[in-house]
């Protein structure tokens, strides 16, 4: 959102997380992972996120002399959660220890008009409202572009966003709407309340004709890395989605699990794997793979649409 609002060369320091746009590569880091996450399955990482929770430890370990060296009037953070970010008292604690004390702009979105109101707020703050307000009608024409295309749909397609693979979490917050505008139904999703684990049972009774794998934090080749595990599932098999190709792993970061503007790129990006007759996709090609299961349920994969 910083970059959209053309302050890219105003960013001082980012979280190790903030890797787009481009022009952040090379910004120093203040917010850094406290778990090897790059290397632990889905299953270890929500065991040691659940433990870490328990035992009152953070997830994040910020800074503190480098960001009392960067002297930030503004700083960027959410509360809306404590697993993707650091959030609450994560932040509060370091801020207090800074001898020059910041705005703070707290950002808790669950929707996408909720996005688009943080980016306002953005644009308040740093003097951006004009870009703000222009980045967001530009998104809410893009968006309304392909309801004005679905709204007419006499079939939408059942659709599960599976937000994690192991255990098996639904999409939350934004997420289903999107699906919604996109021409699909997410039953089993929760829309404005936060992604929960779910039964594998429910996805089986739900039986989704397009299911699309976006775990929370992960680019397309980590997606793509951990999606064989699925065909471990009862059933999985005889998921129509699974029957009639139309599984796909996506770049759940770039698209989906962060609260800014390409959530309409993503929203597009939806359109096209939902309804690939009606919406094309012209955006990266990296930002989708399908994946194929075989009778012995091995997994293969294309970039095919």
């Amino acid at each position: 959102m910083v970059c959209a609002l053309g302050l890219g060369d105003q960013l001082v320091g980012i979280t190790h997380e903030c890797d787009y746009p481009p022009e952040v590569k090379g910004k120093p880091i203040v917010v850094r992972n406290a778990l090897p996450i790059e290397t632990m399955s889905q299953r270890e990482i929500d065991e040691a996120v659940a433990k870490r929770m328990h035992d009152g430890l953070s997830l994040y370990e910020v800074d503190e002399k480098l960001l009392e060296e960067l002297a930030p009037v503004l700083i960027l953070t959410q509360n809306l959660c404590q697993v993707c970010a650091p959030s609450g008292n994560e932040v509060s604690q370091p801020l207090n220890a800074l001898s020059r004390k910041p705005q703070i702009l707290w950002l808790t979105p669950r929707a996408l008009a909720e996005i688009a109101q943080n980016v306002r707020e953005l644009g308040e703050a740093t003097g951006r409202l004009k870009e703000a307000e222009e980045l967001i009608n530009e998104g809410r024409a893009r968006l309304e572009k392909i309801a004005g295309v679905t709204r007419k749909l006499s079939h939408r397609p059942r659709v599960f966003c599976l937000e994690w693979l192991a255990p098996v979490y639904c999409s939350g917050h934004w997420m289903p709407e999107m699906v919604l505008i996109a021409g699909g139904v997410d039953e089993l999703g929760r829309k404005g309340a936060d992604s929960v684990r779910i039964p594998w049972d429910d996805v089986l009774r739900w039986s989704p004709e397009v299911l699309i794998v976006t775990p929370c934090g992960f680019n397309l080749d980590k997606v793509i890395e951990q999606a064989p595990q699925l065909a471990a599932y009862p059933g999985w098999a005889d998921l129509p989605a699974v029957r009639e190709g139309r599984v796909f792993a996506v770049d759940a970061n770039s698209y989906f699990a962060r609260p800014g503007p390409r959530v309409v790129e993503g929203t597009e990006l939806l359109a096209h794997l939902i309804h690939p007759r009606l919406f094309a996709w012209t955006g990266s090609a990296k930002a989708y793979q399908r994946l194929e299961f075989s009778a012995a349920n091995q997994m293969n994969y294309s970039f095919s649409s």
